[in-house]
């Protein structure tokens, strides 16, 4: 049976399909009006500021076995970013949503369906001479997804479609003079977004079996890719979207976790307890990294700890990546103006390059834990070491506002993205500026020790 028409057969058999009855679910009673049959567009509207057709999305989601418990819903505060929240309180340990397996789109399962249309594998070989094999699970999944698009008011799909974002504040739908304004961690993993974006484009146009005008209409896939990489979850390997589960937002703090059973069904868990008018929320990435979530998925999550300290112009070796060089470990505290050790190790480390003995010395005693050995290495460079970064601070917040300048006096209207992009350069300006406190002292209080 074709993957599709599994969703058409499940329409007759749903209460089979979930794993969600043995938990005590009830079938999901959507809260908003679903749109009348006659009504629906002949085809899917992807303009920014189209409406989502949530209530026919929930209706689509019951009709298919998706099931929740009681004090789950869909929320918004401006009908265009949609959220599930709690309206009672969830214990720990409870399962909250299940969503039966025969509907969750997967890479594996998108290729074997699309196969049976046309050809799809030159589109994937095209990605890996490109140097873009990692993303071949995802062109499968925008396929399908433009697939069910391209045959509009016949795709069994539509209605979830209908209730998916159009407006996205991500790399891949930012304006070229955005990029302008980006800082150089930011620029460099928009810009691998962008190319993402733009190879897929490419290895579309291999695709047989599209109408020429979806293959052409360069909105409607930038929408597709938007909807995937923002949407699909799990190992490179195998993506996969979950209807209803995608509704799950980020947070740095989580209420939610996902297991599976034998059969594929997903079940969602809460994992701690959580009370009555909370969001319920999953992680998407590393939370001392918002720079790659802003990138990726086009939000600022400014309840982030931490933030990579944007040292660019070290390249690591494999010592280093012992000692800890890792974005997710070499970061500056938004709050208290901390800086991870693991910074001053690969700072000590780089200015130990003129002085090999001392640097093999330091990565010894790194890797056997002698810690004493270590402090006393940061104690004779502290002053080198604290330089270093002092510098690396004021210079990238002189960066900074040279970067967020550009965008006065241009229009928001033709760059909607701009005033994310302020927001984020303001978030890391400020720790920046909590890093420099706390720097300054020990700059000052190391020159005169040295001086002494």
């Amino acid at each position: 049976m074709k993957f599709s028409q599994t969703i058409i057969a499940a329409l007759s058999s749903a209460a089979m399909l979930s794993p969600a009855v043995a938990f005590g679910f009830t079938p999901i009673s959507s809260s908003f009006p679903a749109t009348p049959t006659f009504l629906k567009a002949a085809a899917i509207d992807v303009q920014e500021m189209a409406e989502r057709d949530v209530g026919s999305m929930e209706q689509w989601a019951a009709n298919l076995g998706v099931q929740r418990v009681d004090g789950i819903q869909l929320t918004t505060e401006d009908g265009l970013d949609w959220q599930l929240m709690t309206t009672q309180d969830i214990a720990s340990g409870s399962p909250v949503l299940s969503v039966p397996g025969n509907i969750i789109l997967t890479s594996s399962r998108a290729k074997e369906e699309l196969s049976q249309y046309g050809d799809v594998s030159a589109g994937a070989s095209l990605l890996e001479r490109l140097g873009s094999g990692d993303i071949v699970p995802i062109y499968y999944l925008v396929l399908k997804v433009l697939y069910e698009y391209d045959i509009g008011q016949e795709s069994p799909y539509l209605e979830w479609l209908n209730g998916l974002p159009r407006l996205y504040y991500n790399a891949a739908s930012m304006t070229d003079f955005c990029y302008e304004c980006l800082p150089p961690l930011v620029f460099s993993l928009s810009r691998g977004e962008r190319v993402k974006l733009d190879n897929i484009i490419k290895a579309i146009e291999k695709v047989d079996f599209l109408s020429p005008q979806t293959k052409n209409d360069k909105e409607a896939i930038k929408w597709a890719f938007n909807v995937v990489t923002t949407r699909a979850i799990g190992p490179p390997e195998e993506k996969q979207i979950i209807p209803l589960a995608d509704m799950f937002n980020h947070g740095t703090e989580t209420e939610i976790e996902m297991d599976y059973d034998e059969n594929g069904n997903l079940v969602a868990f809460a994992t701690c307890d959580v009370p009555q008018g909370s969001a319920l929320r999953m992680s998407y990435g590393c939370p001392t990294n918002p720079s790659a979530l802003f990138a990726t998925y086009g939000f600022l999550d400014e309840t982030s700890p931490a933030t990579f300290c944007k040292i660019m112009n070290i390249k690591p070796n494999q010592e280093l990546l012992e000692i800890g060089y890792d974005t997710s470990r070499l970061v500056f505290y938004k709050d208290d103006g901390g800086i991870a050790e693991e910074v001053w190790d690969v700072v000590l480390y780089q200015v130990l390059s003129n002085n090999r003995e001392h640097q093999e010395l330091l990565y010894e005693s790194h890797i056997n834990q002698d810690w004493e050995t270590k402090q006393a290495l940061h104690e004779r460079y502290r002053y080198e070491t604290s330089s270093y970064l002092q510098n690396h601070v004021d210079t990238f917040l002189d960066q900074l506002q040279a970067l967020s300048n550009k965008a006065i006096g241009k229009d928001v209207n033709e760059h909607p993205r701009l005033p994310l992009i302020l927001n984020h350069n303001e978030f890391v300006k400020n720790t920046f500026l909590n890093v420099k406190a706390n720097l300054d002292p020990i700059v000052q209080e190391a020159r005169m020790m040295q001086q002494a």
